[in-house]
């Protein structure tokens, strides 16, 4: 078996991009910060979203079914922080950002670069974590900057020559 630190090291070198996963419904409001997440079929639009299960909130995303992933523009490194702040409760979180819920009741973070609004229509555990899969009811766009990636334990932007076309 390879060692822990070693996957973890070299994992490190994978960038991904920075997210913001919420849940309302009748468990509560809850988020936490994700780079587990990506894209698995367009027909029907499918994402996957990997959650440690012994987190606080994975109760929440499990108990209400639903949830939001809101892609981080490069500006939002604070936002990032803020939701993987374990001293910092849920109600303060949802409190310190804007947001609206959209088809499912999930809190779409108002300056997100797109929000995908899903059920999660399937779960799978595979060691420490679960896998859910989430069907995208609905996507909405914000305004086009840089994005947020996180990469070697750092957070970095990228994107910055982005120019809208037309």
């Amino acid at each position: 078996m390879v060692d822990i630190q070693e996957f973890r090291n070299g994992m490190a070198m994978l960038s991904g991009a920075v997210n913001v996963i919420t849940t309302a419904g009748p468990e509560g409001l809850a988020g936490f910060t994700a780079t587990a997440v990506c894209s698995v079929t367009d027909q029907p639009p499918t994402l996957l979203v990997c959650m440690n299960r012994s987190s606080y909130a994975h109760r929440f995303f499990t108990g209400n079914g639903v949830l939001c992933v809101n892609l981080l523009g490069g500006d939002q490194q604070a936002l990032s922080g803020l939701f993987a702040d374990r001293n910092v409760t849920m109600e303060e979180r949802f409190v310190r950002t804007p947001w609206q819920a959209l088809a499912t009741g999930s809190p779409a973070l108002t300056d997100a670069l797109v929000n995908f609004d899903c059920r999660i229509a399937q779960t799978h555990d595979i060691g420490s974590h679960s896998i859910f899969y989430c069907e995208v009811e609905r996507v909405r766009q914000g305004d086009l900057r840089a994005g947020l990636v996180y990469f070697n334990r750092n957070y970095h932007r990228v994107g910055e020559e982005i120019r809208l076309a037309g």
